[in-house]
């Protein structure tokens, strides 16, 4: 069965008394769904509507909400990570049918490792549809930019994440100096003439593992693409961001939604916990593929 984004996209236009939602969506529809919107595309409709950054990403809270997965909850959650650059990444909450539920993925964790994989340096703002949950505060504390990160609300704006999150435990607790959004490079050694091979084994030396050594990453086949998601690793442990679902994340907010995988590959460096059983887990319950297994 197709996904429903094309139609809610549409459905959204139509229906809205927003000029904005409905000029941004045909801007979405114009990059093939592609829902990352650059600065420069940021700007034109700030000068367009006399409106700041911040508040065109509020008024574009549903159109994020709309690639949003949700059988089991039917609750959609929208957001947008608006990066030092300048530019918007959306991103939604995702649900996956006979998986676990520690498999979902908040829309904030969406929206910030759309972010990450894309190559943007730093999240100065996070704008949201609903109240943060305490997972996604504790994901966002992970943040090279933690101490500076402002939450935008629809009904309340412009305050600090450590407002949200006060008295909290995190990478510097554990002595950990380099963070989410500083640059990751581990020297991992495969030679492989698989571009495939090679994506994934580029993605683990860029992922982000600094408490437990468990390098990883998932490479997905998807027509002539190729999606590389990396895992990121919290302070907590749990709210952790795994490879697979970072892919599947990535893959759907590149637009590349109705285009189905061919091949799943997932490379991981040895250590004291694999994310192997988990991945095979989502990859069987969801995709209805066996992964394709390196270990480092």
């Amino acid at each position: 069965m197709k996904d429903c984004i094309e139609h809610r996209l549409t459905m959204l236009a139509n229906e809205t008394q927003s000029h904005i939602i409905s000029r941004m969506v045909q801007q979405i529809q114009q990059q093939d769904y592609k829902a990352l919107i650059p600065q420069a595309v940021v700007q034109k409709f700030c000068n367009e509507f006399q409106i700041k950054p911040v508040d065109l990403a509020l008024q574009c809270l549903p159109i994020a909400a709309c690639y949003a997965l949700t059988p089991i909850s039917h609750f959609n959650v929208g957001a947008i990570a608006i990066g030092i650059s300048g530019n918007f990444y959306f991103g939604a909450n995702q649900e996956f049918t006979a998986a676990a539920m520690q498999q979902t993925v908040h829309a904030e964790q969406s929206a910030i490792s759309h972010a990450w994989i894309a190559g943007e340096k730093a999240i100065m703002h996070m704008v949201v549809n609903y109240t943060p949950c305490g997972h996604c505060r504790q994901f966002m504390n992970e943040l090279n930019t933690a101490s500076q990160l402002r939450i935008h609300l629809p009904h309340s704006q412009n305050h600090l994440l450590h407002s949200y999150l006060p008295d909290a435990f995190g990478p510097k607790d554990l002595n950990i100096e380099k963070v989410l959004f500083d640059p990751q490079i581990h020297s991992i050694q495969q030679h492989s003439d698989d571009p495939v091979v090679q994506a994934v084994i580029a993605g683990v030396s860029q992922s982000y593992a600094p408490y437990s050594q468990a390098l990883s990453a998932v490479a997905l086949q998807i027509g002539e693409q190729i999606i590389v998601g990396r895992y990121a690793e919290n302070a907590a442990f749990n709210p952790s961001f795994l490879p697979l679902q970072s892919a599947l994340n990535y893959q759907r907010l590149q637009g590349y939604f109705n285009i189905p995988v061919s091949r799943i590959v997932m490379a991981e460096v040895k250590s004291g916990l694999s994310h192997k059983t988990m991945t095979e887990s989502l990859a069987k319950a969801y995709l209805e593929q066996p992964i394709e297994y390196i270990s480092l």
